[in-house]
């Protein structure tokens, strides 16, 4: 027979799952361009730099909605606000597969953003304010877990429509699979963005924002179904202490975030938020087809490994999942470092290693539009480097053909060996899922005082967003400019620094109530 313990246990955990829905559709949302980059550079006509606006302007929106969701949370509650980033995840759907031109699609994936922002603040928010302290760190990183499996569903959505596009059956040539599959691949998110809108009708309001907003029975009602009833009470005295404690103190400013007593926790929340974003997980999670392409491997090889890295994702969440409240933040954050700054720098020499040639087999398979006369005099050339070999055909065919042709023209004249590329991209996926991937989340949770919870988590939040969007954006550039080699280095040594300040200066956070760590962290 169930216990009430067994039953607030399976109710605690059936409203994470539904909350953290909103972390599938953010995986799904931010992911599913990666299948699509190719298609609208050729169809729009774009630049690198548009390609890289085109892919960033989701998180550019995200970081601008993740300053307002933590406020408007702490004034109309948390449930409301996710709702709303259901309603965004399904415009941002219809809107992006229909999108005409560029600036229309721009648009649509920065109302898309909005709900990113606000679905990726306010969801783990709210599971750590329901959660029991022994088991926050894992329903927390449910939220982690459910966006590596919308990246895992976005790739292999992408794939299924890619291979459906090609295929004979009816049903694909009357949806047009072949000529509109990119926008399929964008409108499909509309469908989870429904289901996640259905699940939020069952999830209470957060009891510590009921506390704070002078409802203490509606949140001893809650508290009683999601831990059960003493630990119900205890929670709540210590939630009652600490609004007390907050209420002699004047309105949250964002001046507050730079008092003294914060500079611990604002430190430790802003570094893990600039690292997880730089040592680049969303130029690979966003490029992936376009990384393995430049392995010389194919298009239809470049989705199916692109799958890969999101089942590999998939399955060290999982991992991390069952690891983070038994090991702890700072060891999973020390090894998945390490291991992503050894991958990183396995990937500058399997690239830096590379060369490239054009001989006359692989001109015979490039398409019929590329001069064969205008690439006489670079046959049977090697370079020992992705960005002279550019340089070269470039000037030979014209930056607009080479531009049009240039992942064909990589994939006939590299010399590399694609199975360490393969090894180094899963190694560094696998490594940052370990890792920088759930544990940032669980902090942000955890690290800041109830009072100011909101606005520190949306400030550190929007320093995340804005390193991930300069990440995107300039990727493609980076690649076409530096090199794929450089590119990977630069991201290694940012690695390998941030495991430097993690062994030197890393608070452990686990098995401790947040109002226990708030009297250690903010006030030592």
């Amino acid at each position: 027979m169930a216990t009430p313990a067994d039953a607030a246990t399976g109710f605690t955990t059936r409203v994470a799952l539904s909350v953290a829905l909103g972390g599938f559709l953010m995986g799904f949302d931010a992911s599913v361009i990666s299948g699509v980059v190719g298609f609208i550079e050729d169809e729009f006509g774009l630049s690198k730099l548009q390609l890289g606006w085109a892919v960033a302007s989701l998180t550019l929106a995200a970081a601008g909605a993740m300053m307002l969701a933590g406020p408007l949370s702490d004034r109309f509650g948390r449930r409301p606000v996710l709702r709303l980033a259901a309603v965004l995840f399904m415009v941002s759907a219809v809107a992006s597969a229909l999108a005409p031109g560029f600036a229309s699609l721009v648009i649509a994936r920065m109302v898309g953003g909005l709900g990113v922002g606000a679905a990726l603040i306010i969801a783990p928010m709210y599971i750590a304010e329901i959660a029991p302290p022994r088991k926050r760190g894992r329903l927390v990183s449910l939220n982690q877990l459910n966006i590596v499996v919308g990246i895992s569903a976005a790739f292999f959505s992408n794939y299924l429509i890619l291979r459906l596009g090609r295929s004979d059956l009816p049903l694909a040539e009357a949806l047009g699979l072949g000529t509109l599959g990119w926008r399929w691949m964008l409108g499909v998110e509309a469908l989870p963005a429904v289901v996640y809108l259905l699940a939020l009708a069952g999830v209470p309001e957060s009891p510590r924002w009921l506390a704070m907003t002078g409802r203490p029975e509606e949140a001893r009602r809650v508290l009683t179904m999601t831990v059960g009833t003493r630990e119900a009470e205890a929670e709540l005295a210590g939630v009652a202490r600490s609004l007390a404690e907050a209420a002699a103190a004047e309105r949250p400013r964002p001046v507050e975030l730079l008092r003294p007593a914060m500079r611990r926790v604002m430190v430790v929340g802003l570094s893990i938020a600039v690292l997880q974003q730089a040592t680049g997980i969303n130029a690979v999670f966003f490029y992936a087809p376009v990384i393995f392409e430049q392995s010389g491997i194919g298009t239809d090889a470049a989705f199916i490994q692109a799958i890969l890295v999101g089942l590999v994702n998939l399955v060290f969440t999982l991992l991390a999942l069952a690891l983070i409240d038994r090991l702890g933040r700072r060891p999973l954050l020390g090894f998945g470092l390490a291991g992503v700054a050894a991958c990183m720098f396995l990937l500058a020499y399997g690239f830096g290693s590379a060369s490239y040639m054009l001989d006359s087999e692989a001109v015979a398979e490039l398409p019929a539009q590329l001069d064969r006369a205008e690439l006489g005099p670079l046959m049977d050339v090697q370079f020992g480097s992705d960005t002279d070999f550019r340089a070269a055909v470039s000037a030979a065919v014209g930056s607009e053909a080479f531009l049009e042709h240039e992942a064909g023209l990589l994939a006939a004249a590299i010399r590399i060996d694609p199975l360490l590329i393969l090894v180094g991209i899963l190694g560094f996926v696998a490594s940052f899922a370990v890792s920088l991937g759930p544990v940032m989340w669980v902090l942000f949770s955890e690290l800041f005082p109830n009072r100011l919870r909101g606005l520190a988590v949306s400030c550190v939040g929007l320093v995340n967003s804005a390193v991930s969007f300069l990440v995107q954006l300039v990727f493609p550039w980076e690649l076409a400019t530096l090199g794929n080699s450089v590119t990977f280095l630069v991201y290694g040594l940012i690695a390998a620094a941030g495991l430097a300040w993690v062994l030197a200066a890393f608070p452990e956070t686990r098995g401790r109530s947040l109002e226990e760590l708030e009297q250690t962290l903010v006030r030592s």
